[in-house]
């Protein structure tokens, strides 16, 4: 089984604030991305591969409205909270947060977790106040992927490397993996690994050899389960990902990255015409 995911980060926001989107306006840009993708998605077996995109969550409402009644998409969102409303419980006092009732409801079936992003966000909040326990972020992640998968969501849970922590690799995502996945069920979950050494302008791209390494790594932790490159799967790099056989597919964010950079439906759809070979 392939799985090809969809990041769209902030690429909402207008370029004259700064972003990248030059698709639709703010209110229809959810819309215009599911209805200009689902149809030439449905030519793909969906037994051989799945489709996700991971919006910002001011968005899910139209992209999950959009869909039409056999559209491949499925929705997600960036994260949930690491604690839900229960009946009899915490009926909804997460001001800022969103849990995955809330997420559920919008009509997401999957999310994306642990992020680089993400990580990073938790590892400076808790440095702010002081904690200096690497492993924090793992175990606040655990409970995230937990409370996705009680409400019936699959998971993409990101794992990865800094340029400091090469030298450590198999220990840091050794870590990521043990802690994060811990009294997790499997099944539900994908692994996206990202090499964030290497992401950025002026970085050198992880190889196939090292992403082959790192893959067999996983493979090998988790007793098998599916990982796929979340370092950016793009036109450049499609047929080499899909070369590896021990890769189960990508995280496609930009799709442009030179010029008016951005993210385009049609460039999307090139890039996964690259790597599924059709």
């Amino acid at each position: 089984m392939k799985h090809i995911y969809l990041n769209l980060k902030r690429f909402d926001v207008p370029t004259e604030f700064g972003g990248v989107n030059r698709i639709a306006p703010v209110a229809e840009w959810a819309e215009y991305i599911v209805k200009n993708t689902q149809d030439e998605l449905k030519k793909y077996d969906r037994s051989e591969v799945e489709f996700a995109m991971y919006f910002p969550e001011v968005h899910l409402l139209n992209a999950a409205k959009a869909k039409t009644e056999d559209s491949p998409i499925k929705v997600g969102c960036q994260s949930v909270y690491r604690a839900d409303t229960a009946v009899g419980g915490n009926f909804g006092a997460f001001t800022t947060n969103r849990p995955a009732s809330a997420m559920v409801a919008a009509g997401c079936e999957t999310t994306i977790i642990g992020h680089c992003e993400e990580r990073n966000d938790k590892a400076g909040i808790l440095a702010e106040a002081g904690v200096t326990d690497t492993d924090a972020v793992n175990r606040l992640l655990n409970q995230e992927i937990k409370c996705a998968i009680e409400r019936g969501m699959t998971v993409l849970y990101c794992i990865g490397e800094k340029s400091e922590e090469q030298d450590q690799w198999q220990e840091v995502l050794g870590k990521q993996l043990e802690i994060g996945l811990k009294d997790v069920d499997k099944s539900k979950v994908v692994i996206a690994y990202e090499p964030i050494w290497s992401i950025g302008p002026g970085k050198t791209p992880a190889g196939k050899d090292y992403i082959t390494k790192i893959a067999r790594f996983v493979k090998e932790q988790t007793g098998g389960m599916d990982i796929v490159y979340g370092g950016g799967l793009k036109q450049d790099n499609a047929a080499m990902l899909a070369s590896i056989d021990e890769i189960d597919g990508g995280l496609i964010a930009l799709t442009r990255f030179q010029g008016e950079i951005g993210y385009y439906p049609e460039e999307y759809l090139e890039i996964i015409r690259l790597y599924m070979g059709k």
